[in-house]
């Protein structure tokens, strides 16, 4: 998978450098620039969410949703640098493939829930979820998006193939869950297969449904789509129905530091629940998102 070696490519380049630089140093003495250095190196990730978070602060004046306080929003950069590690340092890059889909044939009469991830992500993203799906005896199809950088209408094959297999291994529409960029993917879909009648639902976390302010810094093609009110995201909008959007839960956060203003994670006729203290990756871990996935599953 793509996105796995590139991702193991990056984390063994940064583990490289960090290390010439405590050799370097510590070759001349400097035990304490070669300690410091090396370890500022390894954790840049949360030296730049610190600087999103910032941005985001700013962004957010004169959004709708709560303003953050200063201990929140300290909080969810902890949870958030934390929570990186396990997924961008270990979960994607190296076990993505520990939990294989479910949609077997012994699953019929059990409602299914295809997973779809976001932005430089991949199946991985769900595993801490997987568990108790199973418990729960919920059939899982959780996809890898390919190509990485390509154009979000080209996941609508993996989606369609998902819905199908799912729906042939059950009996029943299943439900659609996205992170991020994952939920405009499955508006994509729907507005490829009109396939309103082929699901029971969507619940989409952190999804920037009205483009992001980060996407003004984008290059890929997926990335440039999620930029602020872009064409393609105006487009998007126009092809749907107050009827479509009403069949969406939506979950965003006031410290998103990737999808901000913050409201524009959300969708109008829709069911919008505002998470407090949740940064983008970490909006996954808070209880009440698999919860409610799991109420939608039974409902």
């Amino acid at each position: 998978m793509k996105l796995a070696r590139l991702w193991r490519l990056f984390l063994l380049l940064q583990a490289g450098v960090a290390f010439g630089w405590w050799w370097l140093w510590a070759q001349v003495g400097l035990v304490a620039v070669a300690v410091g250095g090396a370890l500022l190196l390894l954790g840049l990730h949360a030296l730049l969410m610190a600087l999103q978070f910032m941005l985001l602060r700013r962004a957010n004046r004169g959004d709708p949703a709560p303003v953050p306080t200063a201990f929140e929003l300290l909080r969810a950069w902890a949870g958030e640098t934390v929570g990186a590690l396990a997924v961008f340092g270990w979960r994607q890059p190296w076990r993505w493939r520990l939990h294989p889909d479910s949609a077997a044939a012994g699953a019929r009469g059990q409602r299914g829930v295809v997973l779809v991830h976001g932005f430089v992500c991949n199946r991985g993203l769900w595993h801490p979820w997987r568990p108790r799906l199973r418990a729960a005896g919920v059939p899982v199809v959780a996809l890898n998006l390919e190509p990485v950088f390509g154009s979000i209408d080209a996941y609508v094959p993996a989606i369609d193939a998902a819905v199908q297999q799912l729906t042939r291994a059950t009996g029943l529409a299943p439900l659609l869950v996205g992170h991020s960029m994952g939920g405009l993917a499955i508006r994509a879909w729907l507005r490829a297969h009109d396939g309103d009648a082929r699901i029971h639902g969507v619940v989409t976390i952190g999804s920037p449904h009205h483009g992001t302010w980060l996407g003004r810094l984008a290059l890929a093609a997926n990335a440039r789509q999620m930029r602020l009110g872009s064409a393609w995201l105006r487009t998007l909008a126009a092809a749907e129905t107050p009827a479509r959007r009403a069949r969406f839960t939506c979950f965003y956060s006031h410290c998103d530091h990737i999808v901000f203003p913050c409201s524009t994670a959300t969708l109008p006729d829709a069911d919008n629940r505002h998470l407090r203290a949740r940064a983008h990756v970490h909006l996954l871990q808070h209880p009440a998102v698999l919860a409610e996935v799991l109420r939608r599953l039974r409902a």
